[in-house]
């Protein structure tokens, strides 16, 4: 343990990572460097400060870093260009946030001097996975100190008594019994999990939601909104150009107002088990919709194939922790490839949990002809009695083996 001599914690200011900065400095003796990232959690992050401060560590060797802007149009935009969904409905709002993460803990621990880095990922899920993975991807020298496959403090009683015993501040609640769920937050979404979720037969309860009203609550009347479009991602949203970050955050609030985007999962970890989970993803939501409207007019019919085809793999590259491995980049550059021609408007209705696209267009890049695709009098554009041989070619492998006999 001595060789480590300085290490950038992942910290949130919280229960956990607070007795995990003390626990290094006892354990390993070391110097801390905490790193706070603002991904849109809706939290006061200033606390971390102070809690940090309070435990010796020095003011410049303390990061709270706003990675909103980033975290969207690097990270989320370019999942969303493959229309990424893992498991038939995961949008994979915590699984997107981590390779940032662990982005930034590499670029701190060369900016300090650190030859480790730590997090407060237990030993049972994904997390650990995802920020061990993108850190090696980084840096493959870097040492990585996981707590929570170390240390004995494996339950929140001697968690709450270490704290106690070396005076770290615990909020009311924890000492009160503590919040019923575990949540992860950020601009694309909140998962919760843990305590009354645990029970895969029961029914979230209604005041758990934090940004959604239920479908039954929300206006009695539809609202209509409309995206534009460049290469593949919204930039403008009825009419006023945003920055991702801001689009996503009112997307959240549009979805949010109309009770877009709850999803109650059971997902396959892969660590081995099963995990229920429950999701909050208003603006993603009406982003997978809006970006499949606009592709459906301006991609080709076998590119579009394609994507669908990748699209599993790719979501279960990001789910698994591979966002910088090279399958992960080489994939990237194929799906940015096919969005040169994803340009246009798409139009969408949201109304009590749903969100429908209810017009499209690409002054552009339309790949859809009215002439051809006209039920009406088509005058010649498009000759009917061309299917004939296309039918039978296709037909003509299934007609000789109809006439194979019977064993």
């Amino acid at each position: 343990m001595n060789d480590i001599n300085k290490v950038v914690l992942a910290y949130s200011g919280g229960l956990d990572t607070s007795v995990i900065l003390k626990w290094l400095q006892d354990t390993y003796q070391c110097e801390v460097v905490t790193f706070t990232a603002d991904i849109g959690q809706g939290e006061e992050l200033e606390p971390a400060r102070q809690k940090a401060l309070k435990f010796g560590i020095k003011p410049e060797h303390i990061f709270i870093d706003n990675l909103q802007e980033e975290f969207v149009r690097d990270f989320v935009f370019p999942m969303f260009r493959a229309n990424t969904v893992y498991e038939g409905e995961y949008l994979l709002g915590t699984s997107i946030a981590r390779p940032l993460i662990a982005k930034r803990l590499i670029e701190i621990a060369a900016e300090t001097g650190a030859d480790a880095i730590s997090h407060g990922a237990t030993g049972k899920g994904n997390d650990q996975v995802r920020f061990e993975l993108g850190a090696y991807a980084l840096n493959p020298d870097i040492k990585i100190i996981a707590p929570w496959r170390e240390w004995d403090l494996l339950s929140r009683e001697k968690l709450l008594a270490y704290a106690e015993q070396h005076g770290i501040p615990v909020e009311m609640k924890h000492k009160q019994g503590g919040s019923p769920y575990s949540m992860d937050a950020n601009l694309l979404h909140i998962s919760y999990e843990g305590r009354h979720l645990e029970d895969p037969r029961a029914e979230a309860e209604e005041d758990m939601w934090r940004w959604t009203v239920s479908p039954e609550k929300a206006p009695d009347a539809a609202e209509y909104i409309e995206l534009e479009y460049e290469h593949g991602d919204p930039v403008t949203l009825n009419g006023k150009r945003l920055s991702a970050a801001a689009m996503l955050t009112e997307l959240n609030r549009l979805g949010g107002k109309h009770g877009i985007g709850r999803l109650d999962l059971v997902e396959n970890r892969f660590v081995g088990m099963k995990s229920r989970g429950c999701y909050e993803t208003p603006g993603g939501t009406i982003l997978l919709k809006a970006h499949r409207g606009i592709e459906s007019i301006t991609l080709d019919r076998e590119v579009a194939h394609l994507k669908d085809d990748l699209m599993p793999r790719y979501a279960s590259l990001i789910y698994n922790g591979y966002w910088w491995s090279p399958e992960r980049r080489a994939l990237q550059v194929l799906i940015d490839n096919t969005q040169e021609y994803v340009n246009g408007w798409v139009r969408l209705k949201l109304y009590k949990g749903n969100v429908s696209v209810v017009g499209r267009d690409s002054k552009t890049d339309s790949l859809f002809d009215p002439t051809i695709a006209t039920f009406e009098d088509d005058k010649g554009a498009y000759n009917q009695a061309d299917a004939t041989g296309f039918i039978k070619l296709n037909a003509l492998r299934m007609r000789i083996a109809a006439k194979r006999k019977p064993k």
